[in-house]
């Protein structure tokens, strides 16, 4: 049985930047460790935005600049990189709240053989809910798990409702529902 981890957008911005919460920060440590222990197929996806943001359509309604390609905090959070180094994973970025590319991916990388999904990430009420759901669609009878204890919502209760919504659509939610 193969397993895939997706971490979702653990950026700089996302975490204590432009975008960043506390609870964002408290999971940072937790996915971390997520990371190192994983042995599998690893994907990172990066929220990727441009100069003209804000004439965007996500601009236009979060007027927040940020995860701009190339700047600091379009980087992966540190803790997150230092669990990175010396595994074998790909950065797949992404213009929108889910990957269209994604699901593509994970079959790839299953190559023909059984596999289960677990996600990690931010923000669970936006992002990784959105992945999520692209996945199970393009995936019914796979596996898939969000430890909510390595995931962080926009507030504590947008959070705690994703969750719920993803249980809703038969999701395998472990960890800390409250992290």
């Amino acid at each position: 049985m193969k397993k895939i981890l997706i971490a979702v957008d653990l950026q700089k911005d996302f975490v204590d930047g432009a975008l960043g919460s506390p609870e964002a920060v408290a999971i940072t440590e937790p996915a971390a460790e997520k990371i190192r222990a994983f042995d599998g197929v690893i994907f990172v996806t990066l929220d990727t935005h441009f100069e003209n943001y804000m004439e965007t359509a996500e601009g236009r309604k979060l007027p927040v600049p940020h995860c701009i390609k190339n700047t600091e905090g379009w980087q992966l959070n540190d803790k997150i990189a230092e669990a990175l180094a010396g595994k074998n994973y790909t950065l797949v970025e992404k213009n929108t709240f889910g990957s269209v590319e994604l699901p593509g991916l994970a079959a790839q990388a299953a190559g023909g053989e059984d596999f289960e999904i677990e996600l990690i990430g931010l923000c669970t009420d936006i992002c990784v809910v959105s992945n999520v759901m692209l996945l199970k669609a393009r995936f019914p009878e796979v596996k898939i798990t969000v430890d909510a204890a390595c995931c962080a919502g926009v507030t504590p209760e947008l959070h705690k409702a994703a969750l719920m919504t993803m249980k809703s659509c038969q999701i395998d939610v472990i960890g800390a529902e409250t992290a």
